[in-house]
């Protein structure tokens, strides 16, 4: 007999288990806003003052703005409940600084000659969708070489020494100097003339015509690129965040009464017992409060009923055999 009441004792605890584990499971059925607003903004509305809430909210394109709160909520002593809701695509344009470099060859580094050829503006695409248009920073211009070589001329130079005695060519000097270069004797041609002395003998006369040759090396670049920078602000529309506002209008909310159910008060006013609310009125709920969903409970509940009822009888049976024997 003691072990059957065990037994029972033990199903009873198993069945009030169950049944907790699932009412705490049906408490937390109800789905939690997945959003929370940006801001909230309190304000009063018409003639009577009346206070309301906007609840603002910044979702992409992708969110689901079924999962915005629009549930009652109690604040301050009064009840707010969903008025409207409102959407706003947020159609904007981002604006952004950018700087384009451009490089381009060029025959000379006289700066102002570079300044002559470049554009003034430009217009530009981003590779991101951004367009705009650009101007010269003409601070940004710079000039590099792009290399070097060397070229070789061959200089020349002519010098006439008249009034020689003889057509020797050690008469005549084997170098010059040439603007600043030394040339070496190339050629020397002679001519002569006849002429006479102090005495008045006839004396013949002679005139070298000396060309002389020398080179000279220069090194130059041969070629310049420019860079310069072009500088503006470029743009780009998009609608990238969707605005919705919750509107909740508001009223007082109800009181709970403070007094026990069951308790009655005397009101030396009227001479009579009865509840300190009015008779005729009936308690308001609690809208805040969420209700759990029992129906889920039924199967269980019955379960464990009918297995208790079960074990009741087994016992009961079994003792009215024993009295029997």
């Amino acid at each position: 007999m003691k072990r059957i009441l065990t037994i029972l004792c033990v199903l009873a605890l198993i069945m009030a288990g169950s049944v907790t584990a699932l009412a705490a499971d049906a408490s937390n059925t109800g789905q939690s806003a997945s959003y929370y607003p940006i801001s909230v903004e309190e304000y009063t509305y018409g003639d009577f003052d009346e206070l309301r809430i906007n609840k603002i909210y910044q979702l992409s394109l992708a969110d689901d703005p079924s999962l915005i709160s629009t549930e009652d909520f109690v604040r301050n002593g009064r009840r707010y409940y969903l008025l409207d809701m409102t959407r706003k695509d947020e159609v904007g344009v981002d604006i952004q600084t950018h700087t384009e470099t451009v490089t381009q060859a060029s025959d000379t580094n006289n700066l102002e000659t570079i300044l002559q050829r470049l554009d003034a503006e430009m217009e530009v695409t981003t590779e991101d969708g951004y367009v705009g248009i650009l101007r010269l920073d003409h601070t940004s211009v710079q000039v590099t070489t792009d290399g070097y070589a060397t070229k070789t001329n061959t200089l020349s130079a002519s010098r006439s020494y008249p009034n020689l005695s003889e057509a020797d060519i050690s008469l005549i000097p084997k170098t010059i100097e040439d603007k600043g270069k030394t040339l070496t004797l190339g050629d020397v041609k002679w001519s002569e003339s006849m002429d006479v002395d102090g005495e008045g003998n006839p004396v013949t006369r002679y005139t070298a015509t000396a060309s002389y040759t020398g080179t000279a090396s220069s090194r130059y670049a041969t070629g310049y690129t420019v860079s310069a920078n072009y500088t503006g602000e470029v743009s780009k529309a998009n609608c990238a965040v969707v605005t919705y506002t919750a509107i909740f209008g508001s009223e007082k909310a109800a009181e709970e009464s403070t007094a026990p159910g069951g308790d009655e008060q005397h009101d030396p006013t009227s001479g009579q017992t009865g509840d300190t609310e009015n008779p005729s009125s009936t308690e308001t709920p609690d809208t805040d409060q969420e209700t759990v969903d029992c129906s889920g409970l039924n199967g269980p509940l019955v379960i464990g009923v009918v297995v208790l009822a079960l074990g009741a009888g087994g016992v009961f049976a079994f003792k009215k055999f024993r009295e029997r024997r």
